[in-house]
């Protein structure tokens, strides 16, 4: 009996130990609920006003790319048919007569073609016109020569001399896309042509 007396006066007394713990610990947990509690029942914060926003630098647009010219179809060349583009000297000095050229009338000197008479100096003063000058021919007299500019040198030649004159060189190509040939006008003038 005295055992069981014992028995029964401890269970109270740890019952009892375990309400005092109880409210300790609920003591403990309270200010943590609480605080929960009251963090959610704050009213919630009242929402900032937006910002005057910042003026933001205009983006720069990207750099267009140049736009590519077009190339320009060069300018159609123009008909110079009948106009003398090319005048042959025959002189006993054709270097000196090409220097004397260039300093009197401004012709521009081009490098000599080598000819199986000699060379043939070349001179322009135009993107149209220019010539040569040679030397003579043993029989030959200094005289010069202006060559026309044909369409068809053979067609002009025959037309030349269906119109009264006199056939002194029969067209030759002297290079591919020229030939030329040489008539006596009616009075004598020798005249030369040149063309396709």
């Amino acid at each position: 009996m005295a055992k069981a007396t014992k028995r029964a006066t401890k269970r109270p007394a740890a019952k009892a130990a375990t309400k005092k713990r109880a409210p300790a610990r609920a003591a403990k947990r309270t200010p943590r609920k609480a605080a929960r509690t009251t963090a959610k029942k704050k009213a919630p914060a009242a929402k900032r006003a937006p910002a005057a926003k910042r003026a933001t630098p205009a983006k720069k647009a990207p750099a267009k790319k140049p736009a590519r010219a077009r190339k320009a179809a060069p300018p159609a060349a123009p008909d110079v048919t009948g106009w003398i583009t090319h005048t042959e000297l025959a002189t006993s000095n054709p270097a000196a007569t090409q220097d004397w050229g260039v300093k009197v009338f401004g012709w521009k000197a081009r490098p000599a073609m080598p000819m199986p008479t000699g060379p043939y100096y070349l001179f322009t003063y135009s993107d149209m016109g220019g010539g040569g000058i040679r030397g003579l021919d043993p029989t030959e007299k200094p005289s010069s020569v202006p060559y026309i500019h044909v369409k068809d040198c053979h067609v002009a030649y025959e037309k030349a001399l269906a119109a009264g004159a006199e056939g002194v060189m029969a067209p030759e190509t002297i290079m591919p896309g020229t030939t030329i040939a040489t008539v006596r006008a009616p009075g004598g003038v020798l005249i030369g042509l040149a063309g396709p």
